[in-house]
């Protein structure tokens, strides 16, 4: 048995916990550069928002609708989300963290009410963090997923699903003939990994509903479709064939990149832009005890403003593979030195690590002695505890940036919320 517990429009929840005063209001979360939503509350979704719209088309609902936009916070959402799963693992004995928001849960071998224990999980995190979930339960991932859907479609639309669905829906404790009624009330691309174009297919077969798609062969579904179908109409009847993923495994590339807030005419800030990236992304390497053997740079132009568009990239490789912040800065900066040309409105930029293996991986140590220092993994060890603990940034390498709060490449956040659980001088203060 699975359950997947998924906070109800995270990000939006998250802001809500400190703000009291938008609920019940339209309110979104914008992308970097406050480009487009990405997250919307109920109240956003009546009135038409849909996902990714972008800011410009939506703005005039400030006024005629009482929107509120806020910039993405995502040092809050982060540690917010900390704190939902590990309430959320006190359900089960094993957890995969799926997503920022979501978090399959292992059931094998708890006894009891699995639904009763579902609400007492949900009421926890509602209560210890504020943030609303809502949990599925079934024999499969898929089907988990699945309930967790009807469980939050059921507290939206009272009276379209019973009551008792709202919140929590543990399929396995339905009835067959009222488990295929829900199965025949969901759309097909409700499905966990049905996408919108084998969606559109299995509509032109006469696969509408999860009912219909469940009912298929298997067989039939692999020669037509793809073994990923099968396994996802496997897994639809009852038989599981995706397994809870507890250590997720490392990455294959690790890439930071970001839209300025303003286009960059020169080299020096792109420098300092693409030096940041390249130490972001080498946090990222040794976190997952990796090392990279090549360095990709990129930077364009954009293609909806007036001007020359330009966009080029270039793969540095680097003499050994490495972690250390310094190597993975100097060979960004080489890459963004080689294909910049000036003239352009640059409008984002970015730095991906490629050819990584286990750090553990150690070769030709007596060829590159006093080109490295042996002594750079104690180095960034303590780079990255202090940065851990007194915040990102604290300790820099100098070409990464002066320090400067906003730096002119920066993206632009003008409808950030305070960090009120990540930041001491944004902490919320309680007057008596």
């Amino acid at each position: 048995m699975f359950a997947l517990i998924d906070g109800n429009n995270f990000y939006v929840s998250c802001e809500r916990v400190f703000r009291p005063g938008l609920n019940g209001r339209p309110v979104i979360t914008l992308s970097n550069n406050d480009g487009c939503a990405i997250a919307r509350s109920n109240e956003a979704k009546a009135i038409g928002i849909k996902m990714g719209a972008p800011w410009f088309q939506i703005r005039h609902l400030e006024q005629e609708a009482g929107l509120v936009a806020l910039s993405a916070n995502f040092p809050l959402y982060g540690d917010m989300s900390d704190r939902m799963m590990s309430i959320a693992a006190g359900l089960g004995p094993t957890q995969e963290i799926y997503s920022i928001d979501e978090s399959f849960i292992g059931l094998h071998g708890v006894g009891g009410d699995l639904t009763q224990l579902s609400r007492t999980i949900r009421d926890r995190i509602l209560q210890w963090t504020g943030i609303p979930c809502g949990v599925g339960i079934g024999p499969t991932k898929t089907l988990a997923k699945l309930a967790n859907h009807i469980a939050k479609t059921a507290e939206r639309k009272p009276g379209s699903y019973p009551e008792a669905l709202a919140t929590v829906c543990n399929l396995a404790a339905l009835p067959a003939s009222e488990v295929d009624a829900l199965l025949a009330a969901t759309a097909v691309g409700e499905v966990w990994g049905v996408g919108s174009r084998i969606g559109q297919q299995l509509k032109e077969s006469g696969v509408n509903t999860v009912l219909d798609l469940a009912r298929l062969i298997p067989a039939m579904v692999r020669n037509r479709w793809s073994v990923v179908l099968e396994r996802t109409v496997r897994e639809l009847q009852g038989e599981p064939c995706i397994s809870l993923d507890e250590a997720p495994s490392a990455k294959k590339q690790i890439a930071c990149t970001r839209s300025f807030g303003h286009a960059i005419t020169d080299l020096p800030p792109l420098i300092e832009a693409v030096g940041a990236f390249a130490s972001r992304t080498a946090e990222k390497l040794r976190r997952q005890g990796s090392l990279a053997g090549q360095v990709h740079v990129f930077a364009h132009t954009s293609p909806f403003r007036p001007g020359p568009k330009y966009s080029q990239s270039t793969v540095v490789p680097l003499a050994r593979p490495s972690a250390d912040t310094r190597v993975l800065i100097q060979a960004a900066v080489r890459g963004i030195t080689h294909i910049y040309q000036p003239g352009f409105q640059f409008a984002k930029a970015g730095v991906m690590l490629l050819d990584l293996m286990p750090d553990t991986v150690c070769q030709g140590e007596f060829a590159f002695e006093g080109r490295e220092s042996s002594n750079w993994k104690g180095l960034m060890a303590a780079l990255d505890a202090i940065n851990d603990r007194f915040g990102r940034g604290t300790i820099h390498v100098g070409s990464a940036g002066t320090g400067e709060a906003r730096p002119d490449w920066s993206m632009r956040q003008e409808r950030l919320s305070p960090q009120y659980t990540t930041k001491w001088s944004d902490l919320p203060v309680a007057w008596a």
